[in-house]
């Protein structure tokens, strides 16, 4: 299923792809929940019953064009992303080809939803783009195997990885550049994990800059898929459902360019993977 969390009437509202319209939760149920967290919670019975619901409705729903999108998670748990998870980004940035993950955490500060607007802070000019899958987990454990772990996701959205550039490299640890207040978009949809490629792979994964195309990549090239990621975290802590995993974004960022490509106000920057979705943001200059 494809879930869209949106706001309705200002209050919160979940929708589910159906016939190419956003056919709300309520209008199936009004005992359905009308948060992603709920759904995860509710584990496949749930699922099942929307389902069934969803193959019987007469319900039109609404265009999903129309859809003010919302942060996917109303209680999202960690956030933990991967650095140099693409052997040419690696390369791009003066790095050698890791052999265990780079790894780093975002907090719930730094993120805000699809189509809002990404602040570039006054302290530095040197924004920058990063396109990414993500992965929603639907089911925790710690010392998850690789064999088993593609059974803990829940689905996939989207997430650009905002880096603030002089600040990520200010030390060898990453925190400051990858924590501004309002840099790290997410959404604006769901996708469940029985709707793609097994492990997400074989997905055109992009970056559109003022729709000029800056990443294009495949998450076949990913160094660490998603099973040896979760297998990889779940080592030293104990995932839980609703953690989100960041699996590192590809080459052609704009810091490695010549001249340097950096996000400006008034850009448009679009994160598109294939049979995910689009995550549009534009950027605005943060306000004292």
């Amino acid at each position: 299923m494809r879930f869209h969390p949106h706001t309705s009437h200002g209050k919160p509202a979940l929708a589910v792809e159906h016939a190419g319209h956003a056919v709300d939760l309520a209008e199936l149920d009004p005992k359905f929940p009308d948060e992603i967290d709920d759904i995860i919670a509710g584990g496949p019975k749930l699922m099942a019953e929307i389902a069934a619901k969803l193959a019987t409705t007469k319900a039109k729903g609404h265009s999903l064009k129309t859809l003010v999108p919302r942060f996917p998670l109303a209680r999202p748990g960690n956030v933990y992303c991967l650095g140099l998870n693409y052997a040419e980004h690696a390369k791009e940035g003066g790095h050698e080809v890791p052999t265990y993950p780079a790894l780093f955490i975002r907090v719930r500060e730094s993120l805000i939803a699809a189509g809002q607007p990404i602040t570039r802070p006054k302290e530095s000019e040197r924004l920058d783009y990063e396109a990414e899958l993500m992965i929603v987990i639907g089911k925790g454990g710690r010392r998850i195997s690789e064999d088993n772990a593609l059974d803990h996701v829940f689905g996939y959205t989207l997430f650009n990885d905002v880096s603030v550039r002089d600040y990520q490299r200010k030390t060898s640890q990453w925190t400051p550049g990858k924590n501004f207040d309002r840099t790290g978009p997410v959404g604006p949809l769901v996708v469940t994990a029985d709707e793609l490629p097994k492990g997400a792979r074989g997905l055109r994964i992009m970056t559109r800059l003022n729709g000029k195309v800056m990443q294009d990549d495949n998450t076949d090239n990913m160094i660490f898929p998603v099973a040896t990621a979760i297998a990889t975290i779940s080592e030293f802590i104990t995932l839980k459902p609703g953690d989100l995993i960041a699996t590192g974004t590809p080459q052609g960022v704009g810091h490695a360019r010549k001249p340097p490509v950096w996000m400006r106000p008034g850009d448009t920057v679009e994160i598109e993977v294939e049979k995910v979705g689009i995550l549009t943001n534009k950027i605005v200059d943060e306000i004292a």
